[in-house]
């Protein structure tokens, strides 16, 4: 079912989402999904870190393992100093948005404060190479209802002028998830999906924690998610 998600999207890949929704877990899992795709004419791929709001939990802490994998990393121009509060980004970002056999993942901030970066680059996403996605935890207390979705949603779009196409339903509960959760963010992210018209463009479960066989007969589209961003000893 993973393959359909591919077909899904398209060449510039813009997350966005509330702090804690999984959105930069999301995005790796996603670009390590796509450099294990086997096909022919494969483009290259490329990350961009545009969390300058929050030094924590970065796509670029996982440099090494992205490069490992045949994945450009391009964000803050202190390539070694990742947690260091200064917003500075790498002037090479443009690299990959100009480069029309590069698929690139752009891993926005947190909320529409974080996202408010993506007006530098606005230029390259007024096109139809461009699918904006925003992550949901539905046990997340900002996103844990219908009003408060809409609301984060409207945020964002308000502020980077960018329509949100879809949205992915990543209700989770760390390594705690079970099937249930999965379940709750999914009845709550088709409703979203019915008021606003945007798709609900698949569920994610935490790879080897919650069994995909629990979540068939929901969902067509199921995407598993790595935990690259959770050090085990944050939950001991």
């Amino acid at each position: 079912m993973i393959e359909n998600l591919f077909d899904k999207i398209k060449r510039k890949i813009i997350i966005t989402g509330h702090y804690g929704s999984g959105k930069t877990e999301f995005a790796i899992s996603l670009i390590m999904r796509l450099a294990q795709q086997h096909i022919e004419n494969k483009p290259s791929l490329a990350i961009i870190d545009l969390d300058i709001v929050n030094p924590y939990f970065r796509s670029q802490e996982k440099r090494e393992l992205l490069e490992e994998a045949g994945i450009a990393v391009y964000g803050s121009m202190y390539k070694t100093e990742i947690t260091a509060e200064l917003p500075a980004l790498s002037a090479n970002i443009r690299a990959p948005l100009e480069n029309d056999s590069c698929r690139v993942i752009i891993d926005a901030g947190g909320n529409d404060a974080g996202a408010l970066v993506l007006n530098q680059f606005s230029k390259y996403f007024k096109d139809d190479e461009t699918t904006v996605l925003t992550i949901v935890n539905a046990n997340r207390p900002d996103t844990s209802d219908i009003d408060g979705i809409t609301e984060h949603i409207t945020a964002i779009e308000k502020i980077t002028k960018l329509f949100i196409t879809s949205i992915v339903n990543n209700t989770h509960m760390l390594r705690e998830t079970t099937a249930a959760d999965i379940l709750h963010g999914h009845m709550l992210c088709k409703k979203i999906s019915e008021t606003t018209g945007k798709n609900l463009l698949c569920d994610c479960y935490p790879d080897g924690i919650v069994d995909p066989h629990e979540l068939k007969g929901f969902s067509e589209d199921l995407m598993p998610l790595g935990l690259y961003m959770r050090p085990t000893w944050l939950d001991k």
